[in-house]
């Protein structure tokens, strides 16, 4: 920030009209960064899809209430639970896995890029490095997350963080293992992110407020070590990176 100081003459008037420049400059930049971060979503000709766009969203998806998620031969379904609540879904593919988990969002504001700014932070605060970059999916975050290695010593896992808007929903997904450090690896995931269809309602929801999901009618529940996440909103928090081991359905 830099001081005024009060001048005579010619030389305040000279102060004050670069004083208004100034404030111009400033107000713009503000309009500009706010039509950054609030922008309507973007068309999405290839997915994910909102259920009134796909004529029978159960058609080669699960059907896990507010996701429908596509159905790939070897692939094992995860849920995780926000207290009672089921809030996100991983499918696990060989080596790789997506989390794919939705939110309520505003009607006409997207909200990938606050996101974004969100999670990038948390973990650099954590000493983790975060690389924004477009990727086959849009804008997408690519992190090395601080971990703790089975022999307790200290590690990175690389994640690869993206999202899509659609209509008054946000859709994020994580791809870890293989998945987010090859990409020949990572393409079966990307279809699926593509191919998953949000179920929003038409129930009044906060921005950002997880999109509650049930478990498919033919579950095959495996109890043992059941584990339950704490946090039921999106946060940008590290808790969002942890696959529950809540087993749901293998194909």
């Amino acid at each position: 920030m830099f001081g005024r100081r009060k001048t005579k003459g010619a030389a305040e008037g000279a102060a004050g009209e670069a004083e208004q420049v100034v404030d111009s400059v400033d107000t713009e930049a503000d309009e500009v960064e706010g039509e950054r971060v609030r922008l309507e979503p973007e068309p999405r000709p290839d997915g994910p899809w909102d259920d009134s766009e796909v004529r029978d969203p159960s058609e080669g998806r699960v059907d896990l209430g507010g996701l429908f998620v596509p159905g790939i031969d070897g692939m094992e379904l995860r849920v995780e639970v926000a207290g009672d609540a089921i809030v996100a879904a991983t499918v696990v593919l060989r080596d790789s896995a997506i989390q794919l988990q939705a939110f309520a969002a505003p009607k006409r504001e997207g909200i990938w890029g606050e996101v974004r700014e969100e999670i990038g932070s948390g973990i650099t605060q954590q000493g983790g490095i975060v690389d924004e970059v477009e990727g086959p999916l849009g804008w997408e975050l690519r992190a090395q997350v601080p971990v703790q290695l089975p022999d307790g010593t200290g590690g990175f896992q690389v994640v690869r963080f993206v999202g899509v808007d659609g209509p008054r929903w946000f859709l994020r997904g994580v791809i870890s293992g293989q998945g987010a450090v090859q990409p020949q690896a990572a393409g079966m995931l990307e279809q699926i992110f593509r191919d998953t269809v949000v179920v929003r309602g038409e129930g009044p929801m906060a921005p950002r407020d997880p999109i509650v999901l049930k478990l498919p009618n033919d579950a095959q529940m495996v109890p043992e070590g059941v584990q339950q996440e704490e946090s039921s909103r999106f946060s940008g928090g590290m808790g969002q990176l942890q696959r529950g081991p809540e087993i749901t359905e293998v194909r």
